[in-house]
């Protein structure tokens, strides 16, 4: 039986098979919801032929929606118009792939239960012993506790995870600046920014060269190039100037990246305090696979890390919640 995962979130939609097909798209579900199903149907017609499909989500968040059960069930309707009939299952927080009628009963453990998939699926890097999964995406950061390849999470639902530092809501691109840091420097002094979304951290990993330039790429927080040059601008934005110099913005961005990494070391130091053991592993995964790396050096656990770029591919990673899902479904068809 071929199956093919997809993962559904405000600003992606990510596709793959569990054989090494892995695809990810932008799509701003907050503004365009009802393109949606038409948006699957064109992704799916360019996948691999599939049997089954496996859907998670993170979309049913998107302000678009009145509540979370709405945006659930939105999202539902979409996968439903894009399958054409074929059978389709949704991965719900309690580990199971439900049918869309079933899953459409218990809205709460479909929202934002791709976390879930992603640290069951992690798990057999782990397989005995403490871990922990520090899953680090364009918008959020998963910090995920694994029990002998088993996720352990206090946390069921973003908010419940919020508060046990299982869920840090930044990512590596879409975070606004001013959710980060209150001041950047202005010819060598402190300056406060401006409180508005001028520039994300997408335009910092632009200028660390850690994430690379994408001339042909507008979704950045102005609509301009996702290039250095624009990205330099965005940041003289935020301290209502014109321009920066390359060094002053290189600067303000290198310092904005530690804070950024402070603030994943204190996530993980959280988690970790709340485990009854030390991790012995770490599973680093997801675009800012690199921020994650950045908070163990600090953190100094001593734990072995893996990355599930090293293991999957880079892109696979990327999609990580969608690969999950089609590995995870196979594999309970054939237990």
């Amino acid at each position: 039986m071929r199956w093919l995962g997809l993962d559904i979130g405000g600003a992606n939609v990510k596709l793959a098979d569990g054989s090494g097909y892995a695809e990810s798209q932008p799509f701003a579900l907050w503004q365009r919801p009802d393109d949606l199903g038409q948006t699957l149907r064109t992704l799916i017609a360019q996948a691999p032929p599939y049997d089954q499909m496996a859907v998670t989500m993170t979309g049913e968040l998107a302000d678009c929606f009145q509540n979370k059960t709405e945006g659930v069930q939105r999202i539902l309707d979409a996968v439903e118009h894009a399958v054409e009939g074929r059978p389709t299952r949704v991965y719900l927080t309690r580990g199971v792939l439900a049918p869309v009628s079933a899953a459409r009963e218990c809205a709460a453990e479909v929202a934002a239960a791709n976390w879930h998939a992603v640290a069951r699926f992690s798990g057999r890097f782990a397989p005995t012993g403490s871990a922990i999964l520090i899953d680090v995406g364009s918008t959020t950061c998963d910090l995920i506790p694994l029990s002998d390849g088993r996720p352990c999470a206090t946390g069921m639902n973003d908010t419940e995870r919020l508060l046990k530092g299982e869920l840090i809501y930044s990512g590596v691109t879409r975070t606004p600046i001013c959710g980060l840091v209150s001041h950047m420097l202005w010819r060598g002094a402190p300056c406060p920014i401006a409180l508005e979304w001028f520039a994300t951290t997408r335009d910092v990993y632009i200028l660390t060269n850690d994430l690379p330039e994408d001339p042909s790429d507008t979704n950045t927080a102005d609509g301009q190039t996702a290039t250095k040059d624009a990205a330099q601008t965005r940041l003289a934005r935020l301290i209502c100037a014109d321009t920066l110099s390359r060094a002053e913005a290189v600067i303000s961005a290198q310092a904005i990246a530690a804070t950024h990494t402070n603030q994943i070391a204190d996530g993980i130091r959280q988690i970790v305090d709340q485990m009854a053991q030390p991790p012995g592993t770490v599973i680093v995964s997801g675009d800012g696979e690199f921020l994650a790396r950045r908070a163990l050096d600090v953190v100094q656990l001593g734990a072995n890390v893996v990355s599930l770029k090293d293991q999957l591919g880079e892109n696979i990673s990327r999609c990580a919640p969608a690969h999950a899902v089609a590995v995870l479904a196979r594999e309970d068809e054939t237990a």
